[in-house]
C-alpha cells in the first residue's frame, strides 16, 4: 500500500519546531484582500468586502496562496465586512459553510426551494450551513463587521448564484 502525502505529517528530516512553524499563521503577516471578490464590487459597489486568509484558499476564487497553512480538511478565513456591505445570495453545493462573529452584526438571509428566512448574527453567533441552501449576508450598521468564515473542504468549489442574479452572468477570472 503506498502512503499519501498528508501536509500534518511531518517530515522524519524535519525538526518539530520547523514543521510547526509552517502550520501556524500570525495576523501580523496577513493583509485583507480586496482584491478576492474583486469581481463581485466591480459589478456593484454594495459588495466590496476583504478576505484574510489563514488556512486554504476558501471559496472565494482565489486558486493558491503560500502564506496560508495547508489545508487537509477544511478552510479558515476571516471576512472584513464594511458597513452597509452586502454579500449576495450564493450557494456552495459541495461543502457546509460557517459563519462565526468576531464583531458587529450582520443579518443573514438562507433559500431553500423557494422557502426563505433570515436572521441576525451579533457577536459570537455561529450559523452553520449546510450544501445546497443559498445564503446571502448585509451589515445593516454604520460599522465594520468581522466574522470568520470556515469551509468544510479544502478546496471548495466557487460558488453560485441564483439564475436570475446579475453576477451569475459575470465571467470570473483566475486568481
Amino acid at each position: 500500500m503506498s502512503e499519501t502525502f498528508e501536509s500534518w505529517n511531518k517530515p522524519a528530516e524535519t525538526s518539530l519546531e520547523d514543521f510547526m512553524a509552517g502550520r501556524i499563521a500570525r495576523k501580523e503577516n496577513r493583509t485583507y484582500d480586496f482584491n478576492a471578490l474583486k469581481f463581485q464590487a466591480d459589478y456593484d459597489p454594495k459588495y466590496r468586502r476583504a478576505q484574510m486568509r489563514y488556512m486554504g484558499t476558501g471559496a472565494a476564487g482565489v486558486t493558491s496562496d503560500t502564506n496560508t497553512v495547508p489545508s487537509e480538511h477544511f478552510t479558515f478565513s476571516t471576512m472584513l465586512l464594511p458597513a452597509q456591505c452586502e454579500g449576495p445570495l450564493h450557494l456552495h453545493d459541495d461543502v457546509e459553510e460557517v459563519f462565526f462573529m468576531l464583531r458587529g452584526s450582520i443579518r443573514l438571509t438562507m433559500e431553500l426551494n423557494g422557502e426563505t428566512c433570515e436572521t441576525v448574527l451579533n457577536e459570537r453567533d455561529l450559523v452553520s450551513i449546510p450544501p445546497g441552501i443559498y445564503r446571502g449576508l448585509y451589515n445593516f450598521t454604520q460599522e465594520d463587521a468581522l466574522m470568520c468564515v470556515m469551509l468544510g473542504t479544502p478546496k471548495p468549489v466557487i460558488p453560485t448564484y441564483p439564475a436570475d442574479h446579475p453576477l451569475s452572468q459575470i465571467k470570473r477570472d483566475k486568481k
